[in-house]
């Protein structure tokens, strides 16, 4: 939305701040160039309000929460069909120019992500039958895909969707990995628990660029096509837990915890696609983001507040 509100742009948002913070737009309603409405899409004539007057929807609304909720919950992501459809349907009927979908690289098959020794980079074109989506939450953004492209082929509606890959950043909650695993060193935990082997790969994005680059997507995309938005770092969940302790300065144990969920082994993107159509590459290394995500993580909570929520965020939303 900063980044929006820069460019100019008028901005409507619609949240039920499940897991969003009004503070974090706070400036920009006191300005006047944002509205916002507190509201769940999936209610009853809430989209179709939403979508009066709107040129370009960027519809990043999911029930979603890190790999603790996508593996063990899939009621709520499977939500997502419902809301996905109601927002593209409702987009279509009131005019709108342009929908920009907040897809993911739980669209990749689980099959091509088992072996983090092999240097894997997943290509646009791997989503293909037989599909493999990564539980109901890739399901329905895979299915979001298929519906957005099929929208713009016979309703003419401009449409893009950017794959984001293990998104981390300021702002960031403590269901996902990263900010977990800053939680943990911010409240000094020890052991400092590490779920899996502590081998698996993931390429973390930090939210700038995918920011710059949805942008792009809106500006430069317009038949459905859907882009990967990642890095092509491979980084193993071990030693990004290693940088943050160093980082924090916190002696530790790691325990690890291989019981627990920890989703592909090897999921890192190729984004050869997003520099070729939108001029786009990630410019912050994960070691440079992750030391900016901690900085501004200490001081934004409080340890006591913390440690009383962290183990529920962990598998909730």
């Amino acid at each position: 939305m900063d980044a929006l509100v820069e460019r100019g742009a008028r901005v409507c948002v619609v949240d039920d701040l499940s897991s969003g913070k009004l503070g974090n737009i706070a400036q920009h309603l006191k300005s006047g160039r944002v509205s916002f409405t507190e509201a769940d899409l999936r209610d009853p004539g809430v989209t179709r309000a939403a979508m009066k007057r709107m040129q370009t929807v960027f519809h990043l609304a999911a029930d979603h929460g890190g790999r603790g909720y996508v593996d063990l919950h899939q009621a709520g992501p499977a939500s997502n069909l419902f809301l996905d459809g109601l927002i593209f349907w409702e987009a279509v009927k009131a005019g709108v120019e342009k929908i920009v979908y907040a897809s993911s690289g739980c669209v990749y098959p689980n099959y091509m992500q088992t072996d983090p020794r092999k240097e894997i980079y997943l290509r646009e074109e791997d989503v293909k039958p037989p599909h493999d989506a990564d539980n109901m939450y890739g399901w329905a953004k895979l299915m979001a895909e298929l519906t957005l492209r099929a929208y713009h082929r016979e309703f003419g509606i401009g449409a893009a969707s950017c794959r984001y890959f293990t998104v981390y950043g300021p702002r960031g909650v403590e269901n996902h990995a990263v900010i977990a695993m800053i939680a943990r060193a911010f409240v000094g935990q020890n052991p400092f628990d590490v779920w899996g082997d502590g081998r698996q790969i993931r390429n973390w994005t930090h939210v700038d660029d995918i920011v710059r680059g949805t942008i792009l997507a809106a500006e430069k995309v317009n038949d459905g096509t859907a882009i990967n938005l990642g890095t092509m770092e491979r980084v193993r969940v071990i030693d990004a837990a290693r940088m943050v302790l160093e980082f924090s300065g916190h002696h530790a144990e790691i325990r690890l915890r291989p019981e627990m969920p920890t989703g592909p082994l090897n999921r890192v993107a190729d984004n050869r696609l997003a520099k070729q159509l939108l001029g786009w590459e990630p410019e912050i290394p994960f070691r440079a983001g992750l030391k900016q995500t901690m900085d501004w993580y200490f001081a934004d909570r409080k340890k006591d507040d913390v440690r009383g929520t962290l183990e529920t965020m962990l598998t909730a939303r």
